[in-house]
C-alpha cells in the first residue's frame, strides 16, 4: 500500500504561484507513474497532469499546458506540481495519485490504484 499526502495549497491572487507536493509512504513512488486531478466545487474530478516512472514522459491537460509542470523526485518519494499565472478557474481541489499505468492512460482517472486527501487551491480574483 501506499498512503499519499498533498501540501502546499492555499489562497493566491490571479497571476500568482504555488508549488503543490505529494509525499507518499508505504512504498516506493519509483514504481508508479503519477498524477494530479483536480474537483471544482459542482464539477466531476478532471485530470491535470502526470508523469512517468522515470519523470521522462509528461501529459498536460490543455487547460493547464504552458502553466503547470509536473516532476518527482524518486529519492525524496515525492511528487510535485508547480503552478503559474494561476487562474480563478483553477480554484479546486487537488488530488495526488499513483498506479502502474502506462503514459497513454494518464489521463484515466479509473486506471490509479493511490489516492491522497486532497489540498485546496483558491485563486482569487
Amino acid at each position: 500500500q501506499v498512503q499519499l499526502v498533498e501540501s502546499g495549497g492555499g489562497l493566491v491572487q490571479a497571476g500568482g504561484s504555488l508549488r503543490l507536493s505529494c509525499a507518499a509512504s508505504g512504498r516506493t513512488i519509483s514504481s508508479y507513474a503519477m498524477g494530479w486531478f483536480r474537483q471544482a466545487p459542482g464539477k466531476e474530478r478532471e485530470f491535470v497532469a502526470g508523469i512517468s516512472r522515470s519523470g521522462i514522459i509528461t501529459d498536460y491537460a490543455d487547460s493547464v499546458k504552458g502553466r503547470f509542470t509536473i516532476s518527482r523526485d524518486n529519492a525524496k518519494n515525492t511528487v510535485y506540481l508547480q503552478m503559474n499565472s494561476l487562474k480563478p478557474e483553477d480554484t479546486a481541489v487537488y488530488y495526488c495519485a499513483g498506479g502502474t499505468i502506462a503514459a497513454a492512460t494518464f489521463q484515466r482517472e479509473r486506471m490509479y490504484d493511490y489516492w491522497g486527501q486532497g489540498t485546496q487551491v483558491t485563486v482569487s480574483s
